[in-house]
């Protein structure tokens, strides 16, 4: 049968940005000893969540609150917002498909770094954007180019994300806030703040939800550990946001992640304690790449950059071996930040397969 897909859907290759564990463990016919390559949460959710979700699973026979009242309201006052200045979504991938298709009509311009996270670009193609994109600059998404860039190309959207995915990397509250300030008349920057309960003091600017120019994307997949909920937000100008009403999937938040969220949001003493694991494991990455004459980039997430010190063809031999001795990492895609190899934090026995299987994957990968 012909079927009759629309012509940007045509254009599109049937892929997916990330291929993951699961089916690279189908396709090897074992498990992963270490899975440290999609920047997940190893050390779970909060046991209050947990509680929550299982409580409210007996509750799964009823439909999601289509306005996730209860999450947005507390999502407002945990960030000093008001209520109208909230979106929940289906994690931030499903929030950027949303911000796409009210932004990106075929054709449209849309300003990235090459190299940043590549799902923004997966929806923007799905709208028949057409990306364009800057280097990074030393590692770091470059917020002066890319406003250049959207200025010439008259762009509609702006990705940044700060701290980056995936190199770690991160600027300070003042030069995000000279971007946002610079952002060109009728474009949007998409300010990716996922892993900003990583970064340090002096990361993130005020928000401000009076100002137009900028939209905030945040998640529970990270520091929460809810990865598997499909659970975001984002924080923006009220009219902004009362505009995703026109085309959001209303069910799409299921009332069990709803649950599980506000939890969380709770749990302070929990968000606390993963991040100083966190910080522990990202001290424990570069203290074995060390050991193997490798450097780290520094990191403001929940992931290290380990630079290989050669080429991407290099690294990607690195990264083979290690998936061959069971150890589940990622690298990026684009040169010269393909020269690295992506690892997530992990637990100390996470970390401990690493460290014996790095020396070997080296030799293999020489």
């Amino acid at each position: 049968m012909s079927y009759r897909f629309t012509p940007i859907v045509s254009e599109l290759p049937s892929s997916v940005p990330f291929v993951g564990p699961e089916a690279q463990e189908r396709a090897r016919g074992r498990a992963f000893r270490a899975r440290l390559g999609a920047n997940e949460s190893v050390f779970g959710p909060s046991p209050h969540a947990v509680r929550a979700m299982q409580q409210e699973a007996l509750q799964a026979w009823k439909y999601g609150d289509p306005e996730n009242h209860d999450l947005k309201h507390a999502l407002a006052e945990a960030h000093g917002v008001s209520p109208d200045s909230v979106l929940v979504g289906e994690g931030i991938d499903g929030l950027f498909g949303y911000t796409a298709r009210l932004f990106v009509a075929p054709g449209m311009p849309v300003a990235t770094s090459l190299g940043a996270y590549p799902t923004f670009n997966y929806q923007v193609a799905t709208c028949g954007g057409r990306i364009v994109t800057v280097p990074y600059r030393d590692d770091h998404e470059d917020p002066d180019a890319l406003l250049q860039l959207a200025r010439e190309h008259k762009a509609v959207l702006i990705y940044l994300a700060n701290p980056d995915n995936p190199m770690g990397s991160w600027w300070d509250a003042g030069t995000v806030q000279r971007m946002i300030d610079n952002v060109p008349d009728g474009t949007l920057l998409c300010l990716d703040e996922a892993y900003y309960e990583f970064a340090p003091s002096g990361t993130v600017p005020p928000i401000d939800t009076g100002d137009p120019r900028v939209l905030r994307f945040r998640t529970f997949s990270k520091a929460h550990g809810l990865a598997g909920c499909r659970l975001g937000y984002a924080i923006g100008e009220a009219q902004l946001i009362k505009s995703f009403d026109k085309l959001r999937n209303h069910f799409g938040v299921n009332r069990i992640a709803q649950a599980g969220g506000l939890a969380a949001l709770a749990d302070g003493e929990h968000l606390n304690a993963v991040i100083d694991k966190v910080a522990r494991a990202r001290s424990r990455i570069a203290e074995i790449a060390g050991d193997n004459g490798l450097s780290t980039l520094p990191s403001a997430t929940n992931f290290v950059a380990i630079d290989c010190g050669r080429d991407g063809d290099y690294a990607g031999r690195v990264l083979a071996a290690l998936v061959a001795r069971d150890v589940f990492v990622r690298m990026p895609g684009v040169a010269p930040l393909n020269r690295c190899i992506r690892v997530s934090a992990g637990t100390d026995e996470d970390l401990e397969v690493f460290a014996a299987a790095l020396p070997d994957a080296l030799q293999a990968a020489s």
